[in-house]
């Protein structure tokens, strides 16, 4: 099956020389959920814009589902719901007229109980008759999100939705985008909230200095670049490692009160029964043990923090 979304070398340039984009190459399934992750200024919503027919390209080229985004543009668009970064509402309108006329807008008729539905999802069917003006800065985050909703999208792009957005009101959010994801719709997210990604993605992309440094599959990236370790807290200090054990993982913290053991978590089982047997025989004791394996946060760290 062909991608929903294809970019080929996608590049983006401005008038002062600044490259935002750098040959981007990304094939987005029908369905799926993307997390894009990167530093301010990465290149990612320069990305999401120039998909949305927001922005022009410098070279390259954009297809969702077969049609170029530049040449037919309104084929794409009336594909597609943006979800932006800054809270550009209406403020003197309710929310039953500013969802409804957003709906309009992408040539659809109206539909109450379409709208009426994205309300409900979105705990925003209580503040319909509601001025947005009068709505915190989390509901009327959940307005953009309906508005983006209103013409039934076949992708939905996201860009850092639950940006000051308390805890409570950002899991609501997750369990939409769950349901729209069971629906068919196909969602590109990008956050700052890593665990968003680590919660509701199924494959992550890292931007860095307008390059796309990876896209994998969450569990299988995780897998790959993740670190497992197995932290043993001494019965009696060491001053030294013994020789014997200086080239399989295993290294001693300075204090001399704890081995930190990297392993592979393929043969985990055997390496550190081995690992302890070996330990015993040395005449090294632990009182405690534990383990640790890195996050998404620490993946995206180390990507970022090795790339200028």
């Amino acid at each position: 099956m062909a991608p929903i979304i294809s970019i080929r070398n996608l590049t983006k340039s401005y008038a002062n020389g600044f490259e935002a984009l750098k040959g981007i190459d990304l094939d987005v399934d029908k369905g799926e959920i993307l997390a894009l992750l990167g530093p301010n200024g990465a290149g990612k919503t320069t990305m999401i814009s120039i998909v949305c027919g927001i922005v022009n390209p410098s070279g390259g080229q954009v297809l969702v589902a077969g049609h170029d985004v530049v040449k037919d543009f309104r084929a794409t668009r009336t594909m597609i719901g943006l979800v932006p970064q800054e809270l550009t509402t209406d403020q003197f309108e309710t929310v039953w007229n500013t969802v409804s006329f957003s709906r309009g807008l992408h040539g659809k008729k109206p539909n109450p109980a379409h709208i009426e539905k994205v309300l409900r999802d979105l705990s925003l069917w209580n503040k319909k008759d509601n001025m947005l003006r009068e709505l915190s800065g989390g509901m009327k985050r959940r307005v953009l999100i309906a508005k983006a909703l209103s013409h039934e999208p076949e992708i939905l792009f996201l860009d850092e939705p639950t940006a000051g957005v308390d805890v409570t009101l950002r899991k609501d959010m997750w369990r939409v985008v769950e349901r729209l994801r069971e629906s068919g719709v196909t969602i590109i997210l990008t956050t700052h909230y890593i665990e968003e990604a680590e919660e509701i993605a199924d494959r992550v992309g890292v931007i860095n200095g307008g390059k796309l440094l990876l896209v994998e599959d969450k569990t299988a990236l995780m897998t790959k670049l993740g670190r497992k370790q197995l932290i043993l807290e001494l019965a009696e200090p060491l001053d030294e490692l013994p020789e014997c054990f200086s080239a399989n993982g295993l290294s001693l913290e300075p204090d001399g009160n704890r081995l930190i053991y990297d392993f592979d978590a393929h043969s985990e089982q055997e390496s550190i029964a081995a690992l302890l047997t070996r330990l015993a025989a040395q005449n090294i004791h632990f009182k405690d043990l534990s383990t640790r394996q890195s996050s998404l946060e620490d993946i995206f760290v180390a990507l970022v923090g090795g790339t200028k």
